[in-house]
């Protein structure tokens, strides 16, 4: 492993959902009411992580699908996506699932690519909300295939979450800080990932990035290891997903990966 990692972070998303907002009050703690149309933006930034350095590209794309080549490059060229919706929009939630459909047409690894799903806007009026958070977790963690993603709501307006978005980039790319080894920046295999997990003595700063992408859909599927899809669950059990993924957006504005216990 070298002293340096690259990420390169992808936005995708309808227009006037806020891509460009969480962008900007995540690097530079600015908002503005005001709507611009992005064609392209490219934002650079290193974070230091002791005596390991990531550079991270954040590249902000068009939402109105007018420049579909340059969307089929970002989407070839990315480490990583953020999905952003506007809980005041459903058509802005069909469009990101969209947006999802190009990155399985184009990216045959798109099972393995950290992936976070943002619903924008939480600081405005709930009558206004027309996409509610467990319909979202239903689609991301039990209707699709297996994935390494990550559903959070979001306000770049009040700074609701937004650094929590990015921090899961880092966990879902299986990047530990390891304060005990020379390199301070280690990308995890599965291998890894399980040995930690059975570690009741793993150091507080790696229990917080221990995190199993695939227990969401565990929770969904009917335990066949086999099978891509999970079957489709009662409709008591979905009533009891939803109603503990309401009381968890209610405590801490978070989806926990659509746990059912």
């Amino acid at each position: 492993m070298s002293d340096q990692e690259r990420i390169r972070i992808v936005l995708l998303g309808d227009s006037a959902v806020g891509k460009s907002s969480i962008i900007k009050r995540f690097l530079f703690n600015t908002y503005s009411d005001k709507y611009r149309t992005t064609i392209e933006d490219l934002f650079s930034k290193e974070f230091d992580l002791g005596v390991t350095t990531i550079k991270v590209d954040i590249f902000d794309t068009c939402g109105d699908f007018q420049f579909p080549a340059m969307r089929r490059l970002s989407i070839a060229t990315a480490h990583a996506f953020l999905l952003v919706y506007s809980t005041l929009s459903l058509e802005s939630f069909n469009t990101l699932k969209r947006c999802f459909e190009e990155i399985r047409q184009q990216r045959s690894d798109f099972q393995n690519i950290p992936i976070v799903v943002a619903g924008n806007k939480v600081d405005l009026a709930t009558e206004k909300r027309q996409v509610h958070v467990e319909d979202v977790s239903e689609w991301l963690y039990c209707d699709l295939p297996k994935l390494r993603a990550k559903l959070i709501e979001c306000s770049a307006k009040d700074n609701i979450n937004i650094k929590e978005i990015f921090k899961q980039f880092v966990i879902l790319s299986r990047i530990l800080l390891n304060t005990n080894d020379e390199s301070s920046l280690k990308r995890r295999s599965s291998a890894y990932v399980s040995a930690t997990s059975k570690n009741s003595k793993t150091s507080a700063s790696s229990t917080t990035l221990s995190v199993n992408d695939e227990s969401s859909h565990e929770a969904c599927s009917s335990g066949s290891e086999t099978s891509l899809r999970p079957k489709p669950r009662s409709r008591s059990l979905i009533r009891r997903c939803s109603r503990k993924t309401k009381q968890q957006v209610r405590d801490t504005g978070e989806v926990d990966d659509c746990n059912v216990s």
